[in-house]
């Protein structure tokens, strides 16, 4: 493992494992979950027996100790743990609070930064959430697991996914097959999201029966949507007159949740995005919570978040018409 070079502001701490046949699975073969915790806390660990020792900056000792405790918890409670558990651990106790859970019957979803956290909070409590960031952090996953946690525990009576079918440089007249071909690709990732959640033969008897709808935004017109868990996804597709149709369906004992990335806009230049439009008009409206991810919250591969980090450093302009 690394070697740490000592500094005025350096310490050293040491954690105690109660069972240390479980040290195995949280340390890693090769020990690689500590060698990736040292690498990006800056931070030098040695285990012997069932103790680890800890050396570094004050607050990156604290944030490892801080990881190997939840990671601890994880493989106690009989859970694997992967390098993503790895990161995840350790942007939460980089973050603030404890993670946020969303129960399904299949498993558990569990916050994997303190953004995610403040979602899955916001989302059990409040009628309408905006969710704005880069792909990868899990607004549109988080969104429909909530959804089908809510429809399980009988909250609504229905889940209503949408998206604008909006072509990203495809002429979608040109694609092959009747309608519901055409616009099948468009709503793919919120089947996929459904399909995580729940078991494939109960996504498919619930959609047949209604229970749940997946549809374009253009669906959405003319309708009140009660007693329902709606999600609106990659809403920076949508233009101003859309965006406003859409919240406004919003019926009694519902909730909306709108999820889209400013920096991936698909519209004809010139178009204003309806998601930046309803940013700017509903700021400060009681009972909408806004929250924001960046490329830190990205629980994707470290590379994914580099490359968002990059695409943002050269400030590749956005859709002209924002």
């Amino acid at each position: 493992m690394n070697s740490f070079h000592p500094a005025d502001d350096a310490t050293s701490v040491h954690i105690q494992f109660e069972d240390n046949t479980l040290l195995p699975v949280l340390f890693g073969a090769h020990d690689k979950h500590l060698v990736r915790i040292e690498q990006q806390l800056g931070v030098s660990l040695v285990g012997r027996g069932n103790h680890v020792s800890i050396a570094g900056p004050v607050d990156a000792t604290d944030a490892a100790r801080t990881a190997l405790r939840r990671l601890y918890e994880q493989v106690k409670g009989g859970e694997a743990v992967n390098e993503g558990d790895v990161d995840a651990a350790m942007r939460m106790a980089r973050g603030v609070g404890e993670r946020a859970l969303i129960n399904l019957r299949r498993k558990r979803v569990t916050a994997r930064s303190a953004a995610q956290t403040r979602y899955i909070q916001a989302m059990q409590k409040s009628d309408m959430v905006f969710a704005l960031g880069p792909a990868g952090t899990g607004k549109t996953y988080l969104a429909v697991c909530a959804a089908v946690e809510m429809f399980t525990a009988g909250k609504v009576d229905r889940i209503v996914l949408s998206r604008p079918a909006v072509e990203a440089g495809e002429r979608l007249g040109f694609l092959p097959g009747d309608l519901q071909e055409k616009i099948d690709p468009y709503l793919r990732p919120l089947f996929d999201a459904l399909n995580d959640a729940l078991p494939a033969e109960q996504v498919v008897r619930r959609l047949a029966s209604g229970d749940f709808e997946v549809a374009p935004l253009a669906f959405m017109r003319g309708r009140t949507l009660s007693n329902a868990f709606v999600i609106l996804d990659e809403a920076q597709n949508t233009t101003p007159t859309q965006m406003k149709m859409f919240l406004t369906r919003l019926g009694e004992n519902s909730r909306m949740v709108v999820t889209g990335d400013l920096s991936q806009v698909d519209l004809p230049p010139g178009t204003r995005p309806g998601l930046r439009d309803a940013l700017e008009t509903l700021a400060g409206v009681s009972g909408i919570e806004f929250v924001h991810f960046s490329a830190e919250d990205v629980v994707r591969p470290p590379l994914v978040a580099r490359i968002i980090r990059a695409y943002d450093a050269a400030q590749i302009p956005e859709n002209q018409g924002q």
